[in-house]
């Protein structure tokens, strides 16, 4: 318990540029900070050094306006966005971010900080995607997907812990497919043959079970699915305020090095989505 007392002190960081993107993610991340009852650090990091005063204390008042009982504070370094950011979430309890940068392109395409973030720091990085209605928690429901083995476990606790300050329900999404080139005995079921290995809702089962004994207030559903994860997911997030995913390292490399599904979900989620790593 003192572990996780001392936890939620961290600050809530969150990046900004000037862009629209970025102050969509100041508010997502003042109403983050209120949620958690938590401090909200402001950054803004550029290589060139600049004038980014009027910048931050427009951001700075658009946070306070949105919840003026959180601590602010605010910093301005003359470093790469990325690398800052990065730094800095070495001891947040989590960094926000823009889905697009000033100058990134329109649609769906994530912005080069925020991929880059994603991708390397050690706290989960919450990127603000979507509409007014999925920014601002209209539909009562946190999403988590969840992999076979160690990969999403601090990713299901993010998610409980996500749905217990929102008063919300949680959604568990697992995905499962027959193994390619192995058809398996005649008359078996995809199901059937991936039965033989480990059952896709005992997966879901092992787990949920801890964090549900943590955080009894949160109903949870779950939803087994055959096919593809980043498609299941989407869907899955049409109707959510929050889907949360992890991500693991890869062995021999700094950092980590986001799948397929990360990124898919990263540039075409239609709402905010958490990157959790698994450290």
């Amino acid at each position: 318990m003192r572990r996780r007392r001392k936890q939620w002190r961290c600050p809530l960081v969150v990046g900004i540029d000037g862009s629209e993107a970025s102050l969509e993610a100041v508010d997502w991340a003042a109403d983050e900070a209120a949620r958690h009852e938590v401090p909200l650090r402001l950054l803004h990091a550029a290589a060139a050094g600049h004038d980014a005063s009027d910048l931050v204390a427009a951001a700075s008042e658009r946070a306070a306006k949105s919840a003026p009982a959180v601590r602010l504070s605010s910093e301005v370094l003359s470093e790469d966005a990325a690398s800052a950011l990065v730094g800095e979430g070495r001891d947040a309890l989590a960094l926000v971010l823009g889905s697009r940068g000033l100058g990134g392109l329109a649609g769906l395409l994530l912005g080069s900080v925020s991929l880059a973030v994603a991708a390397r720091a050690d706290c989960p990085v919450v990127v603000v995607r979507g509409g007014v209605e999925h920014r601002h928690g209209r539909f009562g429901c946190v999403v988590v997907g969840v992999e076979d083995g160690e990969g999403s476990g601090r990713a299901v606790d993010f998610a409980f812990r996500e749905a217990h300050v929102r008063g919300c329900r949680l959604l568990a999404v697992h995905t499962w497919s027959v193994p390619v080139g192995n058809p398996g005995p005649p008359g078996l079921s995809g199901y059937a043959l991936q039965a033989l290995d480990r059952p896709p809702a005992q997966v879901l089962a092992d787990a949920l079970s801890g964090p549900e004994q943590r955080y009894p207030d949160v109903p949870v559903s779950s939803e087994v699915v055959e096919g593809p994860a980043r498609q299941a997911l989407l869907n899955a997030a049409s109707a959510a305020d929050l889907l949360v995913v992890g991500a693991r390292r890869r062995h021999g490399r700094v950092g980590l090095q986001l799948g397929l599904v990360n990124h898919a979900v990263l540039h075409h989620a239609p709402c905010p989505i958490a990157v959790v790593p698994q450290i």
